[in-house]
């Protein structure tokens, strides 16, 4: 068995999106139904490139600030432009990219620029456990 060192294998591929108009609390909504922190914003004429919202971007810019979700849209406090890992990437290059941009949430590209993927802080744990065990069985209960 060979052992799992790429994004590609340790991504989350579930990538949910959502529109730059919708409200900060449809996209709340979505992330608490599905059990997800950060969900991707699409493109749009006003907003050309994609961008993430997670649940640091909640904290910081709706909750810290006493603002209502209600009245916020998602291309007011989304994250744009992205920075983005391609999933052919190894998993330690992934983690000091993290770590030098200061991201917990990272989506991941295929090799035509299509986001396919999310990995995030939390994978990070699993992977860790693996690393101690070195590589020899994965567990995601």
């Amino acid at each position: 068995m060979r052992e799992k060192h790429t994004v590609r294998d340790w991504m989350m591929d579930l990538v949910v999106f959502v529109e730059p108009e919708q409200t900060v609390a449809e996209a709340l909504n979505m992330m608490r139904r599905r059990y997800i922190n950060s969900v991707m914003v699409q493109k749009s004429e006003d907003s050309p490139t994609y961008g993430i919202v997670t649940s640091r971007d909640i904290s910081d810019k709706i909750v810290a600030e006493n603002r209502n979700p209600k009245e916020i849209k998602v291309k007011d406090i989304m994250s744009s432009p992205l920075v983005t890992v391609k999933q052919n990437v190894s998993i330690k290059d992934c983690a000091a990219l993290m770590k030098e941009k200061h991201i917990h949430h990272l989506p991941v590209e295929n090799e035509d620029g299509q986001i396919v993927g999310m990995i995030s802080a939390s994978d990070f744990l699993v992977i860790a456990e693996a690393m101690g065990n070195n590589f020899e069985e994965r567990s995601l209960s």
